[in-house]
């Protein structure tokens, strides 16, 4: 049950931090969890919100989770000391639990190779329109959100490269590889082939008839997972992401700059596209292991 004083700071994070439902709502079960763990935030001392703290990690919660629920209680306390409902700060020594960051999963280019092959082999329309959002996501490194939010008038003329807008509003210039390009149009020829005479032109370049006017990310999901299927691929290691990891990592193996991959997948800082390295380092390594007459043991 939320309390008075928690109810406060989640208004104050609506209203002056703008804080999304999503958020608020996350913040709300991370306070009343450690509300109850610890017979109340106000009246709780260091030693027990630690005892708190400590116990997440043996209920199973992430490391992810845990440094969401501290920051919660940290936040809360510095709106407390603001308030004056406390004089003290009893989670100033709570220290954020250590996160291994997960390398992405990548596909081989083999298994591109496959994973285009079963898309173009659907029947009808579904195949090109397959073909062209798979391409695109490998070949420009797209995020599911800025492939599905394309508009058929940036690709009409054929263009080399898309103007891309990011997180934030950034925009970027995608490029757009030859294969990746004759994907679009032959999709395009479909698109305007199956549209009903008379009717208006969708502005989308993957139509719907769902609420969003456009194809989902979900039901991108869906059929890549039924082309992973066919290729003879777990479809837990395939998604929309996983394309635009499998961009950065085989860019990467082929020698392309760090810097030129960061700005090519619209990262604001460059520790995020780092990870690539570390998978491109590790497959390259493997293949060594593998391949290398000196390194194997037969």
């Amino acid at each position: 049950m939320t309390t008075p004083q928690i109810e406060a700071f989640l208004e104050m994070m609506a209203v002056e931090r703008d804080a999304s439902p999503h958020t608020l709502a996350a913040y709300g079960r991370d306070l009343a969890d450690a509300d109850g763990a610890v017979g109340g935030l106000m009246s709780a001392d260091a030693e027990g919100l630690e005892a708190w703290f400590a116990d997440l990690s043996r209920r199973g919660l992430s490391a992810a989770t845990a440094a969401r629920r501290r920051s919660a209680v940290r936040q809360f306390y510095r709106f407390a000391l603001a308030e004056s409902w406390r004089a003290d700060d009893p989670s100033r020594r709570l220290e954020a639990p250590k996160q291994g960051r997960p390398l992405p999963k990548v596909l081989t280019r083999e298994e591109i190779e496959g994973l285009l092959a079963a898309a173009a082999a659907r029947d009808g329309a579904a195949g090109p329109r397959l073909l062209a959002l798979v391409e695109l996501s490998y070949a420009s490194g797209l995020r599911v959100s800025e492939l599905l939010a394309l508009k058929v008038e940036a690709v009409r003329r054929d263009p080399a490269f898309l103007i891309v807008r990011g997180k934030g509003g950034k925009e970027r210039l995608a490029p757009l590889a030859p294969a990746a390009r004759a994907a679009v149009q032959a999709w395009l020829a479909v698109r305007d082939v199956a549209r009903k005479p008379k009717a208006p032109d969708s502005p989308w370049l993957f139509p719907s008839s769902g609420a969003s006017g456009h194809l989902t990310p979900r039901r991108f999901a869906q059929l890549l997972d039924q082309a992973a299927i066919q290729a003879g691929i777990d479809p837990s290691r395939v998604s929309p992401h996983v394309l635009r990891h499998a961009f950065a990592t085989h860019l990467l193996e082929g020698g392309a700059d760090l810097r030129v991959v960061q700005t090519l997948l619209g990262h604001a800082d460059i520790a995020t596209t780092q990870i690539y390295t570390h998978v491109a380092t590790d497959r390259l390594s493997e293949v060594v292991r593998s391949k290398h007459p000196l390194a194997r043991d037969d």
